[in-house]
């Protein structure tokens, strides 16, 4: 397998941006997470190795949250089934080889210290956990208080004495103490803004160099956000891996290079990063959708190009990933590219998607039998939609691409 020349921290940032479409209300919440724990740990004197991996799982940590009906009961201070989501997240984390070592702080980081002082884990576990629950409670209060007047000046007293008051109970009196010298000056709210904080964390990420990563390794961080895109729908279960496979099997009937069929796995596991930010219902309705519904569910492929297009080094995943509901005819979206503005790699992925798609159950329609989605796909060849020699491929390796779409082989 080929490698991949990236920066890491870059990878994990920018596809972490895909975590904020999930809670409108709070964009940039991961973000905010890690400056304001990172803030904390630089005064408390933490190591550079320790920060380092505090500002890592600080981004990552509701990686266990897809569900929009979930993120807003975590938008509460307290809910009774708030550690699901970390199992969740911590599950996936530890599947994935290059941050696996981040299990734990995402496993603990709703954990009251009242309970987390007496377990059997390593101080560090705990300091992180219970760090970055301090400073997701701080910005949960913020995001509330800040509805009913912007200025976050006015509210940081109120954050400060409801966050005191549980010293000792939720929070380690240390960092509790870590964050009142912190969150003293003006600076530390006003650098809530988003311009600001995107400065923090560019300058964070930048001190971080690019390095040689084996495509099984990426994949394996990729396979987090795709996982959580499709355990968004009990309906799309599956449906980028499916993709990815399907996408990469047609590469290969092509001829295409090593490295370029890995590109094209990757593209299929992002392809719909999007749809996180459509609303649950959207997805789950069973009958016809409105045109307002319909349009929403449009700007999925342009915010999914969005995030992947900061990766150096991603910049033809991100196209193809984008360009998966485009059509030769230019009848397609976000960007209209027709004819030749779409590669052979990008039709490949039109056509997987259309292809899995129809081959799961949808909420308005059975799943389809394989002679029935090539039927559709060659109607839309003909129509100039989808690329014909891609669906002859299809055609004639029909057993092998359900196979490859439905995760059998």
């Amino acid at each position: 397998m080929s490698k991949f020349t990236v920066n890491l921290y870059e990878v994990i940032y920018s596809l972490s941006d895909a975590l904020d479409l999930v809670g409108i209300m709070q964009i940039h919440h991961g973000k905010r997470v890690a400056y304001m724990a990172v803030e904390c740990a630089i005064r408390l004197g933490w190591s550079v190795e320790l920060t380092d991996t505090l500002f890592q799982a600080s981004i990552l940590h509701d990686c266990g949250v897809s569900n929009t009906i979930i993120h807003s009961n975590l938008t509460q201070f307290e809910w009774e089934h708030e550690m699901d989501h970390c199992q969740i997240g911590a599950d996936m984390i530890g599947e994935t080889t290059p941050i696996s070592h981040l299990k734990d702080y995402i496993l603990n980081h709703h954990t009251h210290y009242s309970k987390l002082k007496d377990m059997d884990i390593p101080e560090t576990v705990k300091l992180i956990s219970n760090l970055i629950y301090l400073t997701d409670r701080v910005d949960i209060l913020s995001v509330h208080l800040a509805s009913k007047n912007p200025n976050i000046l006015l509210h940081r007293e109120t954050i400060q004495e409801k966050i005191r008051k549980r010293s000792g109970t939720f929070f380690n009196p240390e960092l509790v103490e870590g964050f009142l010298m912190a969150s003293a000056p003006s600076a530390f709210w006003l650098s809530l803004d988003r311009d600001h904080l995107n400065d923090y964390v560019d300058n964070w990420v930048s001190h971080n160099t690019t390095k040689d990563i084996e495509f099984s390794e990426l994949k394996s961080l990729v396979q987090i956000f795709s996982r959580i895109v499709d355990s968004k729908s009990m309906f799309t279960s599956e449906h980028s891996e499916g993709v990815a496979r399907l996408s990469r099997y047609l590469g290969e009937l092509f001829n295409l290079s090593e490295h370029t069929c890995d590109k094209l796995e990757l593209a299929g596991l992002l392809h719909d990063l999007g749809k996180l930010r459509v609303p649950d219902e959207i997805l789950e309705k069973p009958s016809a959708l409105t045109t307002a519904e319909y349009l929403t569910i449009q700007r999925h492929s342009f915010d999914g190009f969005n995030i992947l297009k900061q990766v150096n080094g991603f910049e033809e995943i991100a196209l193809w990933s984008a360009q998966h509901h485009e059509r030769l005819d230019g009848t397609g979206y976000p960007f209209r590219h027709a004819g030749n503005d779409l590669s052979l790699e990008a039709r490949i992925i039109a056509v997987a998607d259309v292809f899995q798609a129809l081959a799961q159950k949808r909420p308005y329609r059975e799943k389809l039998k394989p002679d029935e989605i090539l039927s559709i796909l060659e109607k839309e060849a003909n129509a100039n939609k989808l690329d014909i020699e891609v669906v002859r491929k299809v055609k004639f390796h029909l057993e092998h691409a359900w196979k490859k779409a439905m995760l059998i082989e």
